[in-house]
């Protein structure tokens, strides 16, 4: 411990190292239920590159384990310390360092918060897309780490399509530059997209050039109210086969719905199954809600109800983003779920949670990005009920199970971290797990780099 310090301090300032306990301690773990969380020797934050440089090196030196963290409000817990590591919060690493409206990059240091970004690129009349729920807490660098999606990813995609180059600092401290800064580019193999959702396993992000968008038109939102999961399902399919292209399309089932009604006193309609909320940003967006909310009411939607404005498009959206929130409040903590699934099975997917739940007694809500298929069932249970907690882990996996039976995939956009290890070896498989632990050992041939996460 005592030269761990003496090298750290070699090439750090006293006030980026901390080893309070107590201190220490706040640093140890992301929001992810059931996962482990050790004790770190260490919390460091660098401001600049060389600092994490210095950092990697005296690791590699002493062999001792690195956890590279944002804003830790991940929900895998990717983030989570180990033992004796040190951990690397690189949250004062917060700078825009660039935003060119000609060739709509942006380009940013790992801490910069997504919301910064998003209103520093709209002063230029520009837009980054990716935007996950806890956009106004999370880090670039943490969105980058888990490939992080958004309300939005329907139609703009996820955060792996605008990460156009990285530098990235090895586990040995050599200074990695990936990508380009040009529209184009098919030079080499693409290190980029491999480091995108890696969970800082391969390397500690230092810099991102990142794509920017021209800022959209106003949008419009509708909600439908289904008496069935299945009508739903069948309204979001007949939406997306008929060639729409929605700039949001999410869904909450009864048991989120009842939840926002108690925490926010909103008025949503407890009679559905099934609220669709659907937005477009489009040139017109009050005749693409109208030829949605047709949709809707061909697939069985029993009400309709069109926002005339931005301001009541807003408050349609309201309690969608108080849907978490409001089923932590059920019953005190959540685990939440990140099942990816075919649009076509959604409603499976719906319908088979119903049933874990009413099977372990418990309270699980679904929301979810439904014009992708990611879906977030979220468990409630009191977490000092040994009983409760142990019913929430077993619905826990079942809902993994269903997920990959019907052909998708345990996480969209939240990650593996400690969560999902066993999963992951479920959806890759011996032969592609090998391969991505052979990925792994040749960037991190010590094991140095956030041990015990993804594998």
């Amino acid at each position: 411990m005592s030269r761990l310090l003496s090298r750290l301090l070699d090439g750090l300032p006293p006030e980026a190292v901390l080893t309070e306990p107590d201190v220490t301690a706040s640093y140890a773990h992301d929001m992810a239920s059931f996962c482990p969380a050790g004790a770190p020797a260490a919390v460091v934050l660098p401001r600049d590159v060389e600092q994490v440089r210095h950092v990697m090196r005296v690791a590699t030196e002493l062999r001792v384990p690195v956890v590279p963290q944002g804003a830790r409000t991940g929900l895998s817990g990717a983030a989570n310390a180990s033992d004796g590591c040190v951990v690397l919060s690189l949250v004062r690493m917060d700078r825009i360092l660039d935003i060119d409206p000609v060739n709509r990059i942006a380009v940013v240091e790992p801490g910069v918060i997504n919301a910064d970004l998003s209103k520093a690129v709209a002063a230029q009349g520009l837009a980054y897309p990716p935007d996950p729920s806890s956009w106004e807490q999370c880090t670039i660098g943490g969105n980058i780490g888990t490939g992080s999606g958004g309300l939005c990813c329907v139609k703009y995609g996820v955060t792996a399509e605008y990460v156009l180059g990285l530098e990235v600092v090895l586990a040995d401290g050599r200074l990695l530059t990936t990508g380009r800064r040009t529209a184009k580019g098919v030079a080499g193999y693409d290190l980029t997209r491999l480091f995108v959702g890696s969970e800082g396993t391969l390397g500690v992000v230092v810099c991102a050039v990142l794509a920017l968008r021209p800022a959209p038109p106003r949008q419009l939102v509708l909600a439908a109210e289904f008496g069935s999961a299945t009508a739903a399902g069948q309204a979001v399919a007949r939406i997306m086969a008929e060639g729409h292209a929605p700039s949001l399309l999410e869904l909450m089932d009864a048991t989120t719905v009842a939840a926002v009604n108690r925490l926010t006193r909103m008025g949503l309609p407890e009679s559905t199954q099934a609220l669709l909320l659907a937005g477009f940003d489009t040139p017109d967006p009050a005749a693409d809600l109208a030829a949605v909310g047709e949709l809707c009411r061909a697939a069985g939607a029993t009400e309709v109800v069109p926002a005339d404005d931005e301001a009541e498009s807003e408050m349609l959206l309201a309690g969608r983003r108080a849907s978490l929130s409001a089923l932590e409040a059920v019953r005190g903590t959540t685990m939440i779920d990140d099942v990816c699934v075919p649009r076509a099975r959604l409603a499976e997917l719906l319908d088979g949670v119903a049933a874990i739940a009413e099977r372990h007694d418990l309270t699980i809500g679904v929301v979810a990005h439904a014009g992708d298929g990611n879906t977030h069932p979220t468990v409630c249970f009191d977490a000092t009920d040994p009983d409760e907690a142990r019913r929430a882990r077993g619905s826990f996996d079942e809902i993994m199970a269903l997920g990959l039976e019907l052909g998708g995939t345990i996480t969209g956009e939240h990650g593996v971290g400690v969560l999902k290890r066993e999963w992951l070896a479920r959806e890759l498989g011996p032969d592609g797990l090998e391969l991505q632990r052979g990925i792994k050992r040749l960037f991190d041939p010590l094991g140095i780099l956030n041990p015990g996460k993804v594998f």
